[in-house]
């Protein structure tokens, strides 16, 4: 298995994050790596989406699961691995809002293809969340 999480916090209300999370046709807003998007209904457990990276291939992603204003989990699959990501947000110190980011990659050859592939998957964490925060915070 190989493992990721990045955390951080916010005076945006957990409210205003989800409702970014869940309006799903505009997360190209605040993940410059989006060039397009769309998702089979409802922000839901079981919806599915199709997220198209920039100059990449379409990424086919099932939200695995869904608690408002707390959690969503979504799921890619292909080549016998399962990239599992979890986006959870949590109330910290002050009124603050902590957003974790946390992919697991399990499955046939985790082990040596997570460190190839998952880095790369993860590597603009950091500058999405930072944008997801900053407007919600607007």
């Amino acid at each position: 298995m190989w493992t990721y999480e990045h955390t951080i916090e916010t005076s945006a209300a957990p409210e205003a994050i989800w409702d970014l999370w869940a309006d799903v046709g505009n997360w190209g807003a605040w993940n410059a790596d989006v060039a397009s998007i769309r998702i089979s209904g409802p922000f839901e457990a079981g919806a599915e989406i199709v997220m198209t990276p920039a100059d990449q291939d379409p990424v086919h992603l099932r939200v695995a699961e869904a608690t408002v204003n707390e959690l969503f989990v979504d799921e890619a699959r292909f080549d016998g691995l399962l990239l599992r990501t979890a986006h959870r947000l949590d109330r910290g110190e002050g009124g603050r809002t902590r957003v974790t980011y946390r992919m697991e990659i399990t499955g046939s050859g985790a082990d040596r293809l997570g460190p190839q592939i998952g880095p790369a998957i993860t590597a603009d964490w950091p500058e999405t969340m930072a944008a997801l925060v900053e407007l919600a915070q607007d």
